[in-house]
């Protein structure tokens, strides 16, 4: 049986020196006496296997009879089975109300809602971290969050989906790093992939499988464009304007006439993929098709729905399963790419301009000022001539 501390007076406690001072009474009972000359009460005890130091406050606001009450309250809870430094912690993380990881990427979303294009990123985002970083730590409080933890989200997806895992990381971390600077997280962000993620999973590049979008072959274009231009309607239009701008499905569908000055379609940032405002040249054909186009009452778009709004993506698509082809209405990119390179003289850059490419190379984006108007417009014309569609 252990030694029992003998019990120190209520008057002594003011003149102990520095040091841990056994306080009697309960046993693992100290006063601490730091060189400030602050004195606390520490209750020395073994949770598990560990032993472990628990404060009860100061002597100021905690008199000797209340520190040995509250000494032995611990000691009953835990010959209880109770860890009453573990429910004292959970009991100021609810005191400080810090959120949970999941109230955490709404306040996120709600934040980055206004930089998005679309109301489907949102939702993308809610349906991705709803599906799989809540199951594990969507209750639990954000400053909990560990590299374990989002390993244990991330890995069984990494291979199988990686596509969707990347941007999971992508959407974890963006959620982490919002807790970080509202005060609610400190340190690193286990979600950061360079010098930290990278060293546990392989690259994305290594194990994703690149989708390339279906494209028709240069030789079938021509036999295509004159059946296209034989079909009637706003889906047909808006994909023949496709073809011959080399635009992206999302930019033409909302095209508008409000963009359209001349010989030049303007496309405002905020419809385009890398957010810059980018003009497109328009050849004769293209001038041509829409003076034809029909105007809709109300409506401020180049090929509006039948019932009113944007045309779906489907829309185009459904045009091209009619005609039996066997592309996406993405792939005339492709097949615009494969003409500039096999087909004609134009430079490189001229073409990936034309697509509206980011710069990869951040030095040459840097100095690259202009936008190449004068050579795409030659470039789009040669293009509508070779698509059968006049100079």
């Amino acid at each position: 049986m252990p030694k029992q501390a003998k019990e120190i007076a209520a008057i002594q406690l003011s003149r102990l020196p520095v040091g841990l001072h056994a306080a009697g009474g309960v046993t693992g009972l100290y006063l601490r006496v730091a060189p400030s000359g602050a004195r606390n009460w520490i209750l020395r005890v073994t949770i598990g296997n560990r032993r472990r130091d628990m404060g009860l406050g100061g002597l100021q606001d905690v008199p000797l009879k209340d520190a040995r009450e509250l000494a032995r309250q611990a000691r009953r809870k835990i010959a209880e089975g109770i860890d009453p430094i573990e429910t004292r912690r959970v009991a100021k993380v609810t005191l400080r109300e810090t959120p949970s990881f999941s109230e955490c990427a709404k306040r996120t979303i709600e934040a980055k809602r206004p930089e998005w294009k679309s109301a489907k990123h949102a939702d993308q985002w809610t349906s991705t971290l709803d599906t799989y970083a809540k199951p594990v730590i969507g209750n639990m409080p954000v400053d909990m969050v560990e590299l374990r933890h989002v390993v244990e989200i991330l890995s069984p997806l990494w291979t199988e989906k990686t596509e969707t895992a990347t941007r999971l990381r992508t959407r974890i971390e963006a959620v982490l790093a919002w807790a970080t600077v509202s005060g609610f997280r400190k340190g690193d962000n286990p979600a950061r992939w360079r010098g930290n993620l990278d060293a546990l999973l392989p690259k994305p590049g290594k194990v994703a499988k690149v989708k390339h979008h279906k494209a028709l072959p240069l030789a079938e274009l021509l036999n295509f464009m004159t059946a296209l231009k034989a079909r009637e309607g706003a889906a047909a239009r808006a994909l023949e304007f496709l073809v011959l701008t080399a635009a992206r499905s999302g930019e033409v569908r909302g095209a508008t006439w409000g963009e359209i000055d001349g010989k030049v379609w303007t496309i405002p940032a905020e419809r385009m993929k890398a957010g810059k405002e980018h003009r497109v040249p328009l050849s004769s054909r293209v001038t041509q098709l829409l003076k034809e186009l029909p105007r809709m009452a109300g409506s401020d778009l180049l090929f509006p729905a039948a019932r009113g709004g944007q045309l779906s993506d489907m829309a185009l698509t459904a045009v091209m399963r009619r005609m039996e082809v066997d592309a996406v209405p993405h792939g005339f990119r492709s097949t615009f790419r494969d003409w500039a390179s096999e087909k004609t003289n134009y430079p490189r850059d001229v073409a990936e301009m034309a697509l509206a490419h980011t710069i990869g190379d951040k030095v040459e984006a840097a100095y690259r000022r202009g936008d190449l108007f004068d050579k795409r417009t030659k470039m789009m014309a040669d293009w509508a001539k070779f698509a059968g569609g006049g100079k």
